[in-house]
């Protein structure tokens, strides 16, 4: 009789600690991992295509429940002048455009969670609303994506199309206005958190 209390005392532990260990960690703030994450703008002009790429991004996310998919927050920031074509002169533009003297960072905040389906073994595809500030101009934006959980790492990855003039961008000209920039803009992202 005492051997069977104490091993229910025991099991009794091991599951509080088990349920604790779980919400602990879906309560942790999980942190973007910049090195392995990417952030792409692809636009149009007159000319060619162009693209410029994230290179200093920061983030968190948390986990509402893990198993289910249910987020509870995500914020990202992107610094404006870490966006990079290859092309100084196109740089130039487009922090120009950004305002970037006055506005350093680009940010989305998550506003609302639509609908999340479980595509099984940890992957989710997510529908969401969230808030994205560029150049000061803050608009209610949808961004759908896929999210991966394995663990303690979260991945999403998706693309959302806007048009710059939506966010009282100016879309770049160059060599005296020859060269015109189109006004839609794609973003593809794959955002690594652990």
């Amino acid at each position: 009789m005492e051997l069977q209390r104490k091993l229910s005392k025991y099991v009794f532990v091991y599951i509080v600690t088990a349920v604790l260990s779980v919400n602990l960690i879906q309560a942790q703030a999980l942190k973007l991992v910049d090195e392995s994450s990417s952030l792409k703008v692809l636009g149009t002009s007159s000319l060619h295509d162009w693209e410029v790429e994230a290179e200093e991004q920061k983030g968190t996310i948390t986990l509402a429940n893990a198993e289910a998919g249910e987020i509870g927050s995500l914020a990202i920031e992107v610094v404006a002048e870490s966006l990079k074509s290859g092309k100084s002169s196109m740089d130039k533009n487009t922090y120009k455009a950004l305002k970037t003297k006055e506005f350093k960072s680009i940010y989305f905040n998550l506003v609302e969670v639509k609908n999340v389906v479980s595509k099984g073994n940890g992957v989710f595809s997510v529908q969401t609303v969230g808030d994205l500030t560029i150049a000061g101009a803050k608009k209610q934006i949808p961004l759908n994506f896929t999210m991966s959980v394995v663990g303690n790492k979260v991945k999403l990855e998706g693309e959302t199309k806007f048009k710059m003039t939506e966010f009282k961008i100016d879309p770049p000209k160059a060599l005296l206005g020859t060269i015109t920039t189109g006004d839609d803009v794609t973003i593809k992202f794959v955002t690594n958190f652990n």
